[in-house]
């Protein structure tokens, strides 16, 4: 069923993001009528990667992260990359968007390597989420619950985080975020 009016910012650096965790969400919610947004941190184009080692297609992003506001999104998407996601959990401008989607009660969606970057934005206490099995450990030391699941949608803290550990878990992980849209 069409999702017309909504809006997904997913957000990455432009290199190291693993390229079936950002292709993949934004053509499945593009082809459900989503108005999706791709930004990377600087606003150059996205160089990705498979399996963090072969260097895979490139992106053209829409919008460079700056100047994005929570207030103009409905979810926002964070793919996996392990460069991809440690160098956006030490990115100051997405850790306020987060905080600031997450204040809003705003699902925030996170796949593979995507989730460190809620321990940077003191999001992970009191969440349960899964993840790549290897960010098991950090998540439970930020105070998150960690599960093995293709798919884990937690609630607490006023507002929706959607996680999935892996590319092959991204059947599950698009559905829900376009479920959670409409």
């Amino acid at each position: 069923m069409p999702v017309t009016d909504k809006r997904a910012l997913v957000v990455t650096t432009d290199f190291g993001v693993e390229e079936a965790e950002l292709v993949s969400p934004t053509k499945d919610l593009r082809d459900a009528g989503v108005d999706v947004t791709v930004a990377s941190s600087t606003g150059k184009t996205i160089q990705t990667v498979n399996g963090d080692k072969e260097w895979a297609s490139t992106v053209e992003p829409d919008s460079p992260l700056e100047g994005l506001r929570a207030e103009d999104y409905d979810i926002v998407i964070i793919p996996g990359g392990t460069v991809n996601a440690d160098t956006l959990r030490g990115n100051e401008q997405l850790q306020e968007l987060l905080r600031e989607t997450a204040s809003a009660q705003k699902p925030i969606a996170a796949i593979c390597h995507g989730p460190w970057t809620l321990i940077d934005a003191g999001l992970a206490r009191g969440k349960t989420l899964t993840s790549y099995p290897s960010l098991r450990l950090d998540l439970i030391n930020a105070g998150a619950t960690w599960e093995d699941q293709q798919l884990q949608r937690c609630t607490a803290n006023g507002w929706v985080l959607l996680t999935s550990r892996n590319p092959g878990d991204l059947d599950a992980f698009n559905a829900a975020i376009i479920d959670e849209l409409g």
